[in-house]
């Protein structure tokens, strides 16, 4: 019974200094919040939970202040995270639907999220070697040369020129065009490439009398490069940032330079994001030293997936069968995270970021038009 009632101590101690910012002492907990017993009482509790490294108390007669792992125990116990109501939600669809492109709505999903917080939102665009094949086009541009135009599941669209010494027909290309996409269409770009492979070495190129076969092998081994040059890119893709300015004009932020440092340093930035979304199946948080950046040492972060990647059966059976269909795998394609002072509001980040990493899930499964009325259930 003492250590609930102490633990329930330590949770209005965190809460009541991430609203004021200001050591909490007991008179005040005794004064804002119901907690049954006297304040002395309440100065045992704190004093114990200092002393196991819950609070600390940065000048004697100050109250105490959250540690790291006064904050962890916290955010573990954090049961469920508030969804954002649906007037909330309708607000998120309403700024996001209005974009053209996905990059745009990626731009307006961190501006949205630093608005939300008050502090830096990130957001990143879909591994490429994460997506699936959804559409390709095949358009000669020049004497030999094809211009191909991929499109993946997420909406990311790649152009690559092709240049061969000969060209098939233009009608061949064409009918090479679209027999990739009936064949290569849900696979990921590696076994779309492998399956392309193939397709160039039928007889015929699976074509008929009209395919030059010879042409045809040629157009198919450099659109094969493509798509693995495409599929060897483990990295996420760009990097959306907002509300970096917002940290300056934070109540009790200081040294702001080595978090300035760390927001510098993208490629840290996005493996850490990239790695604690992958790691929880929700929404992940590091906490100061868990983030293992010097620059975020008095920071926290938290982030969530979005999107699905594609397992695939391993058969190499020549033609496509209904076993090398991509299944949904639990890894996300991308991820979206807010970055702030180790004393942000816990509660209403995580929401935040679950809301919008939510919505540009169903945005990159299907379309624009279906994320607004697709929410998932909440849980």
């Amino acid at each position: 019974m003492e250590q609930s009632r102490r633990m329930i101590v330590l949770r209005a101690v965190i809460e009541d200094y991430i609203r004021s910012q200001e050591p909490v002492g007991s008179s005040s907990l005794t004064r804002h919040h119901d907690l049954g017993v006297s304040s002395a009482t309440i100065r045992n509790d704190m004093a114990a939970l200092e002393d196991e490294g819950y609070l600390i108390q940065p000048h004697t007669s100050a109250g105490r202040v959250p540690t790291e792992l006064g904050y962890r125990y916290f955010v573990d116990r954090l049961s469920t995270v508030v969804p954002l109501s649906g007037a909330q939600r309708r607000g998120i669809t309403k700024f996001l639907g209005g974009s053209i492109s996905l990059q745009d709505t990626l731009q307006r999903a961190a501006r949205l999220l630093a608005n939300i917080t008050g502090q830096v939102a990130v957001v990143s665009s879909p591994a490429l070697s994460r997506s699936t094949l959804r559409h390709v086009e095949l358009v000669p541009i020049a004497m030999g040369t094809v211009l191909a135009v991929i499109i993946t599941d997420s909406g990311s669209v790649a152009q690559h020129t092709l240049n061969l010494s000969a060209l098939p027909s233009w009608e061949a290309v064409g009918d090479f065009s679209a027999l990739v996409n009936e064949q290569c269409v849900g696979l990921s770009l590696a076994r779309a490439a492998e399956q392309v492979h193939r397709l160039g070495a039928l007889p015929g190129n699976g074509l008929g009398a009209r395919a030059e076969a010879g042409n045809v092998r040629r157009l198919a081994g450099v659109l094969a490069r493509a798509f693995d040059s495409m599929a060897d890119d483990e990295t996420v893709g760009d990097l959306y940032m907002a509300g970096t300015s917002r940290l300056a004009h934070q109540r009790g932020v200081t040294d702001l330079a080595p978090l300035f440092d760390a927001l510098e340093e993208q490629v840290v930035l996005m493996k850490l994001m990239s790695s604690l979304s992958e790691e929880h199946a929700g929404v992940g948080v590091a906490i100061g030293s868990e983030t293992h950046t010097p620059g975020l040492m008095h920071s926290s972060v938290v982030t969530s997936g979005y999107g699905h990647s594609v397992a695939e059966a391993q058969d190499t059976a020549p033609a496509r069968g209904d076993d090398a269909i991509g299944m949904v795998n639990d890894q996300p394609v991308a991820f979206v995270g807010s970055i702030g002072p180790t004393h942000m509001d816990y509660s209403t980040t995580m929401a935040a970021v679950r809301a919008v990493a939510r919505y540009l899930t169903v945005l990159v499964s299907h379309d624009e038009q279906n994320a607004g009325k697709q929410w998932p259930a909440e849980e």
